[in-house]
């Protein structure tokens, strides 16, 4: 069986002692769900995985995403499944092999801007530079239960704004290529967990449509903040061989800087989810 240690963070373990290029027992998917479920993050060091063991090991978890993209993705013919993202720096005749190639990113949900964010977020690590290009998770579970009571009853029925444009890594700077905005509410429920989320994120949350313009704004930011409190967060720090995955519905995530000089390349893929539910806070 798979050996299950918690991370010392709020959230995340390392899971060792499996191979996931091979099919999983019900008794090891059992666990490894029940792990992702408890701890959010889960980190499997040392992994060999093709792209058609990865998209093997999403399948198990349900049905992979796609790219909801209105414009040719960069990856092309690189890659075997139109659900596969390859992050990377890389370039070929001066264009890059795969999507957000260069710079930090700002905490975000993939998918927030859909109709049925994704559910699930999987990333195999290829090729890592010296320093930097870390990915930092937060807890959104924690960031909601450690809400003040009197901001969460203020914004209980409230909702929030996602947008999101291709190829873009910040907020202001946005390209032409809109691919999605969506409204969800701004407290959603774990469709398995029953727990309550605080859904926002800095990167693509741009209002809360039930406040004016500038209460909106300075809320939002007040959310942001909190959310990205140290005592949320986990950073991990890369190997060639990492294959690590979380739970989208109630993490956020960034990346830091690296150099442009060092190559990176991770190979993404993504599990679909559902339809946003409202939380019941006052149940909770």
């Amino acid at each position: 069986m798979a050996t299950v240690t918690p991370l010392d963070f709020s959230l995340g373990a390392r899971i060792t002692d499996i191979d996931l290029s091979q099919p999983m027992t019900d008794a090891e998917f059992a666990e490894v769900h029940r792990a992702w479920l408890d701890r959010q993050v889960l980190v499997f060091p040392g992994q060999t995985l093709s792209e058609e063991d990865q998209i093997g090991f999403t399948r198990r978890f349900g049905e992979p995403g796609g790219r909801n993209r209105h414009v040719p993705t960069a990856e092309g013919d690189r890659v075997s499944h139109p659900g596969i993202m390859l992050i990377s720096n890389i370039r070929e005749d001066g264009k890059p092999i795969g999507s957000l190639p260069d710079g930090e990113m700002m905490f975000h949900s993939d998918g927030a801007y859909a109709e049925r964010p994704f559910r699930y977020t999987l990333l195999y690590a290829l090729e890592i530079p010296s320093v930097g290009g870390n990915t930092i998770f937060s807890n959104l579970y924690a960031a909601c239960d450690a809400l003040p009571a009197a901001l969460k009853k203020t914004l209980v029925d409230c909702h929030a704004e996602h947008v999101y444009y291709a190829g873009t890594v910040q907020k202001d700077k946005p390209s032409e290529s809109l691919t999605g905005s969506r409204i969800h509410p701004l407290f959603v429920r774990h469709q398995e967990t029953g727990r309550s989320i605080l859904f926002v994120s800095r990167l693509l949350t741009v209002r809360i449509p039930e406040l004016p313009e500038d209460e909106s704004d300075a809320v939002l930011e007040e959310l942001f903040d909190h959310s990205e409190k140290p005592e949320f967060l986990y950073e991990h720090v890369w190997t060639p061989g990492d294959f690590v995955m979380w739970d989208n519905r109630c993490v956020n995530h960034a990346r830091t800087d690296f150099s442009e000089g060092e190559r990176r390349l991770l190979r993404r893929t993504t599990v679909l989810g559902e339809h946003q539910q409202a939380a019941r806070l006052d149940a909770a």
